[in-house]
């Protein structure tokens, strides 16, 4: 059989599972994707990872979807051309969308720089299921605190499309929460974005 034939015989069988309800009664919350955006350096990973501690002592189940755990794993054949990013997002979404209808509750971790590739996410994921924070710090506070030395190496030549160097961030304009990392304590972050999503997710 060839591949094309093959296309026409995948059949679904979404409406044969459990729907999401049922795994949100089990687990007592609501599922929702929320959805970190920022340069490099900018908080995300520091602010998802301290939400998801919070979360887990509230009796929340969550799952942390991070840029480089990804980027080892499930997409570790991208590489950072813009159509590899395009496609690193998307199957993100792809399985953010599983989870959520696994009942999780998904805090994703990605600079996602473009509002195409953040809209693209949000269409898999669907709307109501997205919140989405723009991480905010200025360019040269994510560079002081580049551990890595991946903003140094961009500058040198030596890292080619680096977001916030040699390629563009386009900040969200409609965004659901703004936390401004330069200005606010992981605390004071953690606690605004409570504030935001758990009447979405108590059950």
């Amino acid at each position: 059989m060839k591949e094309k034939d093959l296309e026409n015989h995948i059949y679904t069988t979404f409406d044969k599972i459990l729907k999401r309800e049922d795994k949100e009664k089990l687990l007592n919350q609501r599922s929702l994707v929320i959805w970190f955006t920022g340069l490099s350096g900018s908080g995300k990973t520091t602010l998802a990872q301290n939400l998801e501690k919070v979360l887990h002592k509230r009796g929340f189940l969550t799952q942390v979807l991070d840029g480089d755990n990804i980027r080892s794993g499930i997409n570790n054949n991208l590489k950072f051309t813009e159509a590899d990013r395009l496609e690193n997002i998307r199957r993100i979404a792809e399985v953010s969308k599983l989870l959520v209808h696994s009942g999780v509750i998904t805090l994703n971790s990605f600079i996602s720089p473009t509002k195409e590739i953040r809209d693209m996410a949000k269409e898999i994921i669907g709307k109501e299921n997205f919140f989405e924070i723009y991480v905010n710090a200025p360019l040269e506070v994510c560079e002081k605190r580049d551990v890595k030395g991946l903003y140094e190496k961009a500058r040198r030549g030596e890292i080619k499309n680096f977001t916030g160097i040699d390629s563009p961030f386009n900040a969200p304009l409609d965004c659901d929460l703004e936390i401004k990392t330069n200005v606010l304590s992981i605390k004071d972050s953690v606690e605004m974005i409570l504030e935001g999503v758990l009447e979405r997710i108590e059950f």
